[in-house]
């Protein structure tokens, strides 16, 4: 796949926000992100990515499942759920803990595409094209 073509959607000017605690994976996410052209804005745990979501708009979330500090991106997509519902199909998870039964369970109950942690850019630009640069026409947030 090639990843250097151009986007399904414009990138207007609301970024991605990636919330990831591994400083490698987030450094790959915001780097591959960019080549397709986005903006990027990290956050290194749910509530600070919470905190983000309150505050401003973004046209898509990458969120790990699990993160330290007490709140896990499936708290984050309850939220998103509850306040952002125009955002809520585009989400997608990452998580390096597929194999734990509850993570598992979270995800499926959850529907959100996921990535499964160690990822190709090629992997992450497929679930991308899915979830966040598909057309869109409500987009209230």
């Amino acid at each position: 796949m090639n990843t250097s073509s151009k986007p399904a959607v414009a990138r207007d000017a609301e970024p991605i926000l990636v919330i990831e605690d591994e400083a490698s994976v987030a450094a790959f996410l915001r780097s591959a992100l960019a080549r397709r052209g986005y903006v990027v804005v990290s956050s290194a745990s749910a509530a600070d990515g919470l905190r983000l979501l309150k505050d401003g708009k973004f046209c898509g979330v990458i969120s790990d499942v699990r993160t330290p500090g007490g709140m896990s991106g499936t708290d984050v997509h309850a939220w998103i759920r509850d306040h952002r519902p125009g955002l809520l199909s585009r989400v997608i998870f990452i998580t390096g803990d597929i194999a734990n039964l509850q993570t598992a369970k979270l995800l499926e109950e959850s529907g959100v595409p996921f990535i499964e942690k160690p990822f190709r850019v090629a992997q992450l630009v497929a679930v991308l094209e899915r979830t966040i640069e598909v057309p869109r026409e409500d987009d209230e947030r």
